[in-house]
């Protein structure tokens, strides 16, 4: 068993390196990394599942999706400049402010229709875990130079900031959800979930002021290397999210506010941060993604109802679309643009963290309903947003 486990980590690895090589030719095609990897994980579902006992696979993959959860937050955080958000925040910032909640808020009215049983609030984590967007899955399009600046800018500061904006929405439902179960004690909630909400944001900004200064004083009395950066960068992120949880706060929430008063307050340039996430982070993203299909997907598919499968879609196209196109009345978009950054709303690891690690902290009514619509929202999600990736840069361009 553990020969033939060996065998097919060795192909994995070999599939890594040929994914390396093959970077630039498979930017041209359909295929995307999250394609490539959860395909190779949902091969190797099976030999995945008897490396270990079970406790120590939902141990791993939660430790897996809050590493990954921490860096992403803090890094796509720290790339957001306030001097720049005057000039070309308007479009985001709509589809941030009003789009975001009410893509919530449909999101939340159409599970309750569809499966009442469960509760609002088990509607309310659901349509939140669903909301934000994947920039790994949308970087054909921000990359593409078919698909014009405004668009591709727009849809890169929204997937860049919304997965930090809506934890809120996501811990609310959380709480709610299982102390409807009566698993976690209703006494004191209410306090609870203000502390998380008001302590993690409270850490984030002294921990970001706090370390950007130091570095820039390091930096500008040349006693840091260039080098020391990527180690710095984790230092940061993780002394925000760990110092959070320690006073009550969420980690998460601190992470990504964190991110952003670092992003602002440091002086000097952040490329480091940027290296380390093209590597590591893309190892992270690789990993998150094989996860997804070797347990994630399995067992949503064990589960699956009609109800899932016309809820995902439905989160892909009308919960996705119709809020985004309400948000960005008045701003002289023609109808396609407004479609096109409607469409590319794709879920992917935002979705996949968010429910690892609220259903590994919380119990909650019908479980399984939510992992089966979340792994067919984001499988369904990496098919057809990878797909038509390419095309659609490619109409968007010659039609603008």
């Amino acid at each position: 068993m553990h020969l033939h486990f060996d065998i097919y980590l060795l192909g994995l690895l070999v599939c890594v390196f040929a994914y390396a090589l093959l970077t630039n030719a498979i930017a041209k095609s359909i295929l995307t990394l999250p394609i490539i990897f959860m395909g190779l994980g949902f091969l190797g579902a099976h030999q995945v599942e008897t490396i270990a006992a079970p406790q120590s696979l939902d141990a791993g993959k939660r430790l897996l999706a809050e590493v990954t959860l921490v860096l992403v937050l803090f890094s796509d955080a720290s790339h957001v400049r306030f001097m720049r958000l005057r000039e070309n925040f308007k479009l985001p910032l709509r589809m941030l402010v009003i789009g975001l909640p009410l893509t919530v808020a449909l999101g939340t009215l159409v599970a309750y229709i569809l499966s009442p049983e469960s509760g609002v609030a088990m509607a309310l984590l659901t349509a939140a875990v669903l909301t934000p967007t994947d920039a790994a899955l949308g970087q054909t399009v921000v990359s593409s130079k078919d698909v014009p600046t405004h668009l591709s800018q727009t849809i890169n500061v929204e997937s860049g900031l919304n997965d930090g904006l809506v934890l809120p929405f996501v811990l609310l439902g959380a709480i709610l959800a299982s102390a409807g179960m009566g698993t976690v004690s209703t006494d004191g909630l209410a306090l609870n979930a203000i502390m998380q909400v008001v302590l993690g944001p409270l850490v984030g900004i002294t921990f970001g002021w706090g370390f950007a200064k130091a570095m820039d004083v390091a930096q500008s009395r040349d006693l840091m290397a260039e080098a020391a950066g990527g180690a710095a960068f984790l230092t940061v992120a993780f002394a925000a999210y760990i110092g959070a949880e320690i006073i009550g706060g969420n980690g998460f929430i601190a992470a990504f506010v964190g991110g952003m008063t670092f992003g602002n307050i440091y002086k000097h340039d952040i490329h480091f941060i940027s290296e380390f996430m093209e590597g590591v982070g893309e190892l992270l993203t690789m990993a998150a993604f094989f996860v997804f299909g070797a347990l994630l997907l399995p067992d949503g598919l064990t589960h699956m109802t009609w109800e899932a499968v016309l809820l995902s879609l439905l989160f892909l196209t009308v919960v996705r679309m119709l809020p985004i196109w309400i948000s960005l009345l008045g701003t002289g978009l023609a109808a396609r643009e407004k479609l096109f950054l409607g469409w590319f709303g794709p879920r992917g690891l935002a979705s996949i963290l968010f429910t690892l690690i609220m259903m590994d902290e919380f119990d909650f009514p019908r479980e399984e309903e939510l992992l089966a619509c979340v792994s067919m929202t984001v499988f369904l999600s990496i098919i057809l947003h990878g797909v038509t990736a390419a095309p659609l840069s490619k109409w968007i361009g010659r039609k603008t």
